[in-house]
């Protein structure tokens, strides 16, 4: 069923929906594995319900959401209303520059697909009394997932792609939040992503000995040991972010990691395809989204610096693009000394060969000029983040 037919089917089927509820006879119906690639090469299991569970999912999530939040940890940020990754580096940064310079960077392995179901009911029946409620949510634990046309019974772990998973979620890692408070301990969590700020090396490594064995033997998670560092601030990445010491401020920085800047670099560059039987302004118009997105969440770092050569490479690439749909060397010619190239200049830049040659010369530079293209369409980045950024 499509979301667009959810509602006649509600105006027909609600009432009995609302009495199997009443019963406990609502079933739900298996997700739907997907998986999605994750940049280190490994797979991100996804369970996609119905469209009619994903609706019982958000009216029961709506109802719980506010009863745990008075429960929650202060220092958790993921998938909580009013509540953002920018605050959780920001936070983050208030730690470091507080004394608490020494990392222990957590990994949970497959935190979604690992949750013992019986540990997280027992937690949730501490809160929620009624019978009701906690058969449908044990229902949508067990409902089970459809792996191309198979049913594969769901014995662990509560379906990333779920309305209710990113509470349930919440839920049993308030009670690492309580622990980690209980001694004490500096700590910023967005969902799964956990790191622990202490003062020296020594407590450090004494956290990272201790914290994943109550994460193993109490919560019955399991904790990437691979993954899992102690490290300074500047060797450490959270949230896509990285961090650095400014010593004219005398005191840590973020900014966005270079691998998320390598994955931005990589999008910029599939959307600069000359190959892409496209036109330019959709071009433009697909790296105007790229852009905002980008700043948007990047804003509470420092990157002007940054921003001015991705500034620089994006339109290097679009000249690049224009100066491939202009084809021939009339037509390449025709087009320079429209835009104010002198003629004898023009027919000689016109012949130059390849793509990346003729983006680099003067020529090109002054018709296809920064003014141009930002009249064409294109946002500044550096324009865009200096509107927006945190730190300016």
């Amino acid at each position: 069923m499509t979301v667009e037919k959810l509602g006649t089917y509600l105006s027909e089927n609600g009432e009995n929906i609302r009495e199997q509820l009443r019963t406990r006879k609502y079933k739900p119906q298996p997700v739907r594995r997907v998986e999605i690639p994750k940049p280190d090469g490994g797979i991100r299991n996804l369970g996609v319900p119905t469209v009619v569970d994903r609706f019982v999912q958000q009216a029961v999530a709506q109802v719980l959401t506010p009863i745990f939040e008075e429960q929650f940890h202060d220092h958790s940020y993921g998938f909580r209303p009013n509540r953002c990754a920018q605050q959780a580096v920001l936070k983050a940064l208030e730690m470091m520059n507080d004394g608490h310079s020494w990392i222990v960077d957590i990994d949970l392995a497959k935190f979604f697909d690992t949750v013992d179901h019986d540990k997280l009911m027992t937690i949730f029946g501490r809160t929620i009394k009624d019978g009701d409620v906690i058969s449908v949510v044990r229902k949508f634990l067990v409902s089970g997932v459809m792996i191309d046309d198979e049913y594969e019974d769901t014995i662990f772990g509560t379906p990333q792609g779920g309305n209710i998973s990113p509470l349930l979620a919440n839920i049993m890692l308030n009670e690492l939040d309580k622990e980690l408070e209980a001694r004490g301990l500096g700590f910023v969590r967005y969902a799964d992503d956990l790191i622990i700020m202490v003062g020296s090396r020594q407590a450090a490594e004494r956290v990272m000995k201790s914290v994943p064995r109550f994460i193993e033997v109490k919560l019955g998670l399991k904790v990437n040991a691979e993954k899992s560092k102690v490290d300074k601030p500047n060797g450490t990445k959270y949230l896509g972010f990285g961090f650095y010491f400014d010593s004219f401020a005398r005191g840590y920085k973020a900014r966005p990691h270079p691998k998320a800047v390598a994955k931005f670099k990589a999008q910029m560059k599939k959307l600069t395809r000359r190959s892409w039987g496209v036109s330019n302004s959709y071009k433009v118009q697909k790296l105007n989204q790229l852009i905002r997105g980008w700043i948007n969440y990047f804003k509470i770092g420092s990157m002007k610096g940054l921003c001015e050569r991705l500034d620089s490479n994006i339109r290097y690439r679009l000249r690049m693009c224009i100066w491939k749909h202009w084809k021939t060397p009339k037509n390449r010619a025709k087009n320079l000394m429209k835009l104010g190239i002198p003629a004898w200049s023009a027919w000689k830049t016109a012949y130059l060969h390849g793509y990346a040659n003729p983006a680099r010369c003067w020529d090109v530079h002054q018709a296809i000029s920064n003014k141009r293209l930002a009249e064409f369409g294109l946002i500044s980045m550096l324009d865009y983040y200096t509107k927006r950024c945190v730190t300016c």
